[in-house]
């Protein structure tokens, strides 16, 4: 008969323990997985509160397949809304509340099936032994959401293992394998999933009648850290160094976990959990925080969103790719990867080669990195079938064309794909520009045909844009997200319009970039100044990567669809260079230089000839515009043309252009992409800026009454 007996957690007897013990079994009966969200602590409170007298031992269990998954984030961002204080409080509660199992006056066993990460982790740390399946995920993952463990991570791990690995855990915020975490002590045995009950029984029972010690385990989580004399003196300050180093400014949440270490070196758990709770409520209040957890969450809504579009969706049987360019190869290798098998169809043997070439360097990497083996390998190859043979496609019912970004010749081919397809077969193009209402014109099904715009590199890159056109159906849709989503990928489902989402934006921050240049300001120093402001590289370096010939392409596409905002003028930088032939990496010459260095890198340089591409003098550019103008000119018309996009319904939510940005582009992850950074800066404050600009530069800073509307409820 349960002690105790709720929604979440429950308290009983232990059968076939030793006498005296109990159970306390996790088990969300309304949730997938099992989470401490309010309910859940609160029933732990209650369970607590029914420990009688004598207990003689207490085994933690999970009633699903894995353990816990840490705190129900959903609820962070209120919970970031209160007082430094109120928030501190909050963390004191429930620090107190796992100590009563550490303070419990008999040996205590946490068995860990599936994963442990976050609160779940520092959950089991209160136990004095844990024991673990094969494969489990273990780990602290909280910095990566720019906060700090906060319910004695900081405090337990470190006393633990020791202060170097547990650093490591702790700022890495990464899932750790079993292996690792028994190399390391944080578990104290590995068992097959199917043994882990009776192995916890068995230890409980060792534990119990004496022939293992369990005392000196609390102890030792209770006292001050064990340091040697090069770790007080210099342990911390290097760490904070290669923290620094790897994490950069924008990212405090590292530091805050180190500095609540070194804190509370020399005290007991008590003043230790006060310290980490006072580091968790001080860095929870930052705009990292915010925008960190803000994008974690969108990424679970967008997951979400095409879980339920899975109904709707066609199993993707047999899957083929038109084009075995670096996009056809890598979509052919993702494919693959994710045991879909799929056709590269080209029109010149040597171009199938190269395809085939590629996806087997990408293979090679994994079995570098660990996560697959030659016979994997294998496998995946055997997945891609090569093909100069159009009839092959009949076999086919999902399409991807990759061909060259020429309108013509995308229509030609998708009306002769089409024409060996069965009527219920999807075809998709993977255009990163052109529309896809337009190329559907010439398709006797418009309905089974949308746009699936994947983003080079491939395999690094996890958006798929999803696009819409005007015939597009919903079951189509549905097909492709749960295509891309097995690949691994973001699908982000978006309406047809020029650029589609991701290059519509990004195009208007180019525009903006040329007339910057265009007044004289050197684009090197434009770059460092977006980099400084948290972009992986500037803009001129970031049409180099994407090809200047591409962009030439793109922004005529834009000038078209938008020629207010983007006009394309002979002047432009992008023109400049296109009309120049320095077309970026791709040959060598751009905005940069590319030469490479003696690890075979590209290495880039500013070679002074540019500046006379660009109708530039070294020795006369502009440094009347200061940093901030530099930003505030490049990020408005990004923050503008998001908007735009949403007052326009070409994408449906804020959080999913978020998102779409963060992984298509990558923005700034601190910064939470753009309608969370215009959050940050308030709707006033970006009207007011993009009023003072529009004076001088015109539409690409306009602000419409629907815009204001879109600006106000971020």
């Amino acid at each position: 008969m349960s002690l105790f007996s709720g929604n979440c957690v429950e308290l009983k007897p232990l059968e076939g323990g030793p006498k005296g013990a109990l159970e306390l079994s996790i088990n969300l009966k309304k949730e997938s997985v099992n989470k401490f969200n309010a309910e859940t602590l609160a029933e732990l409170e209650q369970a607590l509160n029914a420990l009688p007298t004598g207990v003689t031992g207490l085994l933690v269990t999970s009633g699903k397949d894995t353990f816990l998954a840490g705190a129900d984030i959903t609820e962070f961002l209120e919970h970031f809304k209160r007082p430094e204080a109120d928030l501190k409080q909050w963390i004191r509660k429930t620090q107190n509340l796992f100590n009563r199992i550490e303070d419990l006056d008999a040996p205590t066993v946490c068995t860990i099936a599936g994963f442990a990460l976050g609160g779940g982790l520092e959950f089991a740390l209160t136990c004095d032994y844990r024991i673990a399946t094969v494969g489990a995920k273990i780990g602290l993952p909280e910095t990566k959401l720019g906060i700090i463990p906060g319910w004695g991570g900081t405090v337990r791990l470190p006393r633990l293992i020791g202060l170097d690995p547990a650093i490591e855990w702790i700022t890495g915020g990464n899932q750790n394998d079993a292996n690792e975490a028994f190399k390391l002590g944080v578990v104290d045995a590995i068992v097959a999933p199917q043994d882990l009950r009776n192995a916890g029984l068995d230890l409980l029972a060792k534990l119990t009648d004496g022939t293992l010690s369990w005392k000196n385990r609390k102890l030792q989580k209770k006292a001050p850290l064990s340091l040697n004399g090069t770790e007080k003196t210099m342990g911390f300050n290097i760490m904070k160094a290669g923290v620094f180093a790897a994490a950069g400014p924008n990212y405090p949440a590292p530091f805050a976990a180190i500095e609540a270490i070194e804190k509370s070196q020399n005290s007991g758990r008590d003043e230790a959990l006060d310290n980490e709770a006072a580091g968790f409520a001080k860095v929870s209040k930052s705009t990292q925080a915010k925008a960190l957890v803000g994008t974690f969450l969108a990424d679970q809504a967008v997951k979400k969103k095409a879980k339920g579009a899975k109904s709707l969706a066609k199993e993707v049987k047999q899957a083929a790719v038109l084009g075995s360019g670096i996009m056809g190869g890598g979509i052919a290798y993702q494919s693959a990867y994710s045991k879909v098998p799929i056709l590269m169809k080209d029109i010149r043997e040597d171009a199938l080669k190269n395809g085939m070439k590629e996806a087997a360097t990408l293979l090679d990497k994994q079995i570098q990195r660990g996560k697959l083996n030659a016979l994997g390998m294998a496998d995946t190859l055997g997945r891609i079938t090569p093909t100069l043979d159009s009839q092959a496609l009949k076999s086919a019912n999902f399409v991807i064309e990759a061909v060259t970004e020429n309108e013509q010749v995308k229509i030609s081919v998708l009306k002769e794909t089409e024409s060996l397809l069965s009527e219920d077969a999807i075809l998709t193009s993977n255009t990163s520009t052109i529309s896809i209402t337009g190329l559907a014109k010439n398709l006797k099904r418009p309905e089974k045909f949308c746009g699936m715009h994947f983003f080079n590199p491939v395999p690094k890159m996890p958006l798929v844009e999803i696009i819409r056109g005007e015939k597009t159906s919903p079951e189509t849709i549905a097909s492709a997200v749960q295509y891309a989503s097995q690949m691994g990928k973001t699908p982000i489902v978006v309406n047809d319009c020029p650029g589609f989402l991701v290059n519509r934006v990004l195009f208007a921050y180019f525009t903006a970039f040329n007339r910057l240049v265009r007044d004289g300001v050197d684009f090197v120093r434009i770059d460092k100044v977006m980099e400084k402001w948290g972009w992986p590289m500037g803009p001129a370096y970031l049409l180099d990567v994407v090809g200047v010939d591409t962009a030439q392409h793109a922004s005529a596409v834009m000038s078209k669809g938008f020629p207010d905002r983007m006009p394309l003028t002979p002047a432009d930088s992008v023109s400049l260079l296109y009309e120049a032939k320095r077309f970026g990496q791709k040959n060598g010459k751009g905005f940069y230089t590319y030469t490479l260095d003696a690890k075979g890198k590209s290495k880039k340089e500013v070679n002074p000839e540019i500046y006379a591409v660009l109708g530039q003098d070294p020795a006369k550019l502009n440094t009347t515009v200061t940093d901030q103008e530099i930003m505030d000119r490049l990020m408005l018309p990004f923050i503008l043309e998001s908007t735009r996009c949403l007052e326009e319904k070409i994408v449906d939510e804020a959080h999913e252009l978020d998102l779409a940005m963060l992984s298509g582009l990558g923005f700034p992850p601190f910064r939470g992409g753009p309608m969370r950074f215009a959050e940050s800066l308030g709707a006033v404050t970006v009207i007011e800026k993009a009023n003072h600009y529009e004076k001088n530069f015109g539409p690409l800073y306009s602000v419409t009454t629907g815009m204001k509307e879109v600006l106000s409820h971020v």
